[in-house]
């Protein structure tokens, strides 16, 4: 009897693994790589924070484009081979979206340019949220749309951060182990993608938030970087 129980349990154990999502056990397995809407984030703000800032700009476009990344036919090359693999669902080497980073981090205006890529990051993947599911969490009170934004929240920090996010108390936390800008920049400012993509995708799901901190960070000898984000309902929300 001791053994059918041992052997039920291993059945049972199988059949839970072949039901996770495949991209939670390539992270596991292929660490090294990443998805590539991580690099493709990175360059599309590249290419919209250095996008002429009024018509006279514009006039000079194609001198631009010697002066500035984002306007330059290698960052455009590079976008719509990044598109590509996103619609091929084909993970990417994660030196090389480090690399990446790590060039942005020479900018004088990194910071800016992480927390663009953050955001539109947070776009994306909120994107891909059917649009019922994305009426629920702005529509039902906020008891039924906390645990409902949580789910999609994990789902999100397993396929696309290598991270996990969990609830504690009124907070979110959200905790990264291979962080792809870590040591990008000067002063942290590369941390700042994950806590701007934090931060905007719980305000597209549930309308609002609070503080967001970084509380903890691989780059000071921490092991992992962590953040703390307060979630606030939509106004109007019991």
């Amino acid at each position: 009897m001791a053994a059918t129980r041992h052997a039920s349990a291993r059945t049972r154990r199988r059949r839970r693994l072949f039901r996770q999502p495949l991209a939670r056990y390539l992270a596991i397995l292929m660490p090294d790589l990443v998805d590539p809407l991580i690099p493709l984030s990175l360059l599309e703000a590249v290419r919209t924070v250095d996008l002429p800032d009024n018509d006279f700009e514009a006039e000079f476009v194609h001198e631009l484009r010697n002066k500035r990344l984002g306007l330059s036919d290698t960052v455009f090359a590079q976008i719509k081979r990044f598109t590509e693999a996103v619609r091929r669902k084909q993970r990417t080497d994660l030196a090389e979206a480090a690399g990446i980073a790590r060039l942005i981090g020479r900018r004088s205006d990194a910071e800016a340019v992480f927390r663009e890529s953050g955001r539109y990051f947070a776009r994306q993947v909120y994107g891909t949220i059917s649009p019922l599911t994305r009426r629920m969490m702005r529509a039902l009170p906020t008891l039924l749309t906390r645990p409902l934004a949580l789910r999609h929240l994990r789902r999100v920090a397993r396929r696309y951060l290598h991270g996990s996010a969990r609830r504690t108390g009124g907070s979110i936390m959200l905790d990264v182990t291979e962080s792809v800008t870590r040591d990008a920049a000067p002063k942290l400012a590369g941390c700042a993608y994950y806590e701007s993509a934090l931060r905007e995708l719980l305000h597209l799901m549930v309308g609002g938030v609070g503080a967001v901190e970084h509380v903890r960070c691989a780059s000071r000898g921490e092991g992992t970087c962590e953040w703390r984000a307060e979630w606030r309902p939509h106004r109007g929300k019991g």
